[in-house]
């Protein structure tokens, strides 16, 4: 039997970043951008973050283990230099020196009937 293909790539983009409020109790909003490393060698991470309304933050470093999964949540300080996103729209380039996937997910409370959903970025090499 054969094994599945994994779509991996070096860089991706994720165009509908939502930061939600947190709310006040548990659980809280947030969204994380999980990456996966299926290769033998480590992965160094580069996110560059988009907005509507003010320049871009970019050169946000984040590493990935070889062969393993990292959940960056982006509602916590973001790379070496812990920016951290505000809430509201944004976007997220992702451009790895390793083939990578890359899924972001959102935990929405804004609403009584909490939401939960994840969605694969999209692959630009």
């Amino acid at each position: 039997m054969s094994r599945p293909r994994l779509l991996r790539r070096t860089r991706w983009a994720f165009p509908d970043g939502d930061l939600p409020d947190p709310g006040e109790r548990e659980p809280h909003g947030h969204e994380s951008l999980v990456l996966f490393n299926p290769n033998a060698r480590p992965a160094e991470v580069r996110i560059a973050v988009f907005f509507d309304n003010r320049d871009p933050e970019r050169d946000l470093l984040v590493a990935v283990d070889a062969e393993r999964v990292r959940c960056v949540r982006l509602d916590q300080p973001l790379g070496e230099r812990g920016f951290r996103i505000p809430y509201g729209q944004y976007a997220l380039l992702v451009e790895s020196d390793e083939a990578i996937v890359g899924q972001i997910g959102r935990m929405d409370v804004r609403q009584p009937n909490l939401a939960y959903y994840t969605v694969m970025g999209f692959p630009l090499e």
